[in-house]
C-alpha cells in the first residue's frame, strides 16, 4: 500500500498530537519530581521511552511517497514508489524475539478467560508489609495491615501472570495457585488477566516497527484504562485522586470488577488478533 505525502504526514500528525496529550502531564510531574501512582505507570514500569511512543511508524507493507530515509531510520530503504520498512532485515535481527511473542499471542487467545482472581495480585504485593515497606508507600491502605492480611487470606489467588506474581511479597507466593516463571509464560497467560491485556502495549512496541504506530497508541489506551481498574481495586486509598475504589473485598465489589475485566478481555482481543495478523503478514 502506498500513502500520498499528504496522508502519511497527516497520519504521524494525527498520531503525534494523541500521544502528546498522555506525555504533557507525566513529563510535567517528572520535571516537578512529582508521582502519580496510576498515570505515570505505563512510563516507568515499561522501557519504552516517552520519544519513543511519539515516533510515528506506517508498519510493514506501506510505501510513503516523498519521504526520506533520515526521517525514519535504518530499517528503511528507498523503493520506486517511495520509502518502505525493510521487514526482512527486521525479522532477520529480532525473528528469535518476534517468534517468541506471536507464539505468547497465540497461546494465550487460545484460552478461555479466567475472571475469578479479582485483582488480589496488588493486595498479595503488600501483604505482611510494613507501612515503609508499602511500594506505593506516598499512599494510604484502605483497610488496616491486619485486614488487608484477611483479604489475602480468604481470598482464592490464582495469578497466572510471571511479572506480577515476582512482586508478591514473599509471604504471599505460597498462598498463589500458581507459581509461573518466564519459561512457563506461554503456558500460562490467559487472556482474562489484567496485566496480560495491559502487556499488549509491550508487545506492540518491541514489534515496532514491523506495527503501526496507531496500533502501538491503541493498546497504550486500552492498557492506561486498563491501569485504573488495577489500582482502583487494589488494597490503596487513592479517593483523594479521585477514584472511588473497587472494593474487592466485598462480594458487590468483585462483581463489579469481573465486569469491568469482561469488558477489557474483550477489547484485548481485538488487539490481540490485530497483532497476531501483523506477524502474519509481516
Amino acid at each position: 500500500m502506498a500513502l500520498s505525502p499528504e496522508v502519511w504526514r497527516a497520519r504521524r500528525a494525527a498520531h503525534e498530537a494523541r500521544v502528546d496529550a498522555w506525555l504533557a502531564p507525566h513529563l510535567a510531574r517528572r520535571r516537578a519530581g512529582a508521582k502519580h501512582p496510576v498515570e505515570d505507570f505505563l512510563f516507568t514500569y515499561y522501557s519504552h521511552r516517552p520519544a519513543q511512543l511519539r515516533r510515528w511508524h506506517p508498519g510493514a507493507g506501506v510505501t510513503l511517497a516523498g519521504a526520506e530515509p533520515a526521517e525514519f531510520g535504518r530499517d528503511y530503504l528507498r523503493t520506486p514508489e517511495g520509502l518502505a520498512l525493510d521487514a526482512a532485515r527486521v525479522l532477520e535481527r529480532r525473528g528469535g524475539s518476534v517468534a517468541w511473542i506471536r507464539n505468547l499471542l497465540v497461546r494465550t487467545a487460545g484460552r478461555p478467560a479466567q475472571l475469578g482472581c479479582f485483582g488480589l495480585h496488588e493486595w498479595a504485593m503488600v501483604y505482611r508489609q510494613t507501612s515503609d515497606e508499602v511500594r506505593h508507600n506516598a499512599w494510604p491502605l484502605r483497610l488496616s495491615a491486619a485486614e488487608t492480611a484477611e483479604v489475602v487470606e480468604r481470598g482464592r489467588i490464582r495469578c497466572s501472570h510471571f511479572d506480577a506474581y515476582r512482586f508478591f511479597t514473599a509471604p504471599a507466593r505460597p498462598l498463589n495457585l500458581l507459581a509461573p516463571t518466564r519459561e512457563t509464560q506461554a503456558e500460562n497467560e490467559q487472556p482474562g488477566c489484567l496485566h496480560a491485556n495491559m502487556d499488549l502495549y509491550k508487545w506492540a512496541y518491541k514489534l515496532s516497527p514491523l506495527v503501526p504506530s496507531e496500533l502501538v497508541a491503541d493498546c497504550f489506551a486500552l492498557a492506561r484504562r486498563i491501569r485504573v481498574l488495577d489500582m482502583r481495586a487494589s488494597p490503596y486509598d487513592l479517593a483523594d485522586l479521585g477514584y472511588e475504589p473497587v472494593r474487592i473485598e466485598t462480594p458487590a465489589g468483585r462483581v463489579e470488577y469481573a465486569a469491568a475485566q469482561r469488558g477489557f478481555a474483550t477489547e484485548a482481543a481485538a488487539l490481540r488478533e490485530r497483532l497476531s495478523t501483523v506477524l502474519k503478514t509481516g
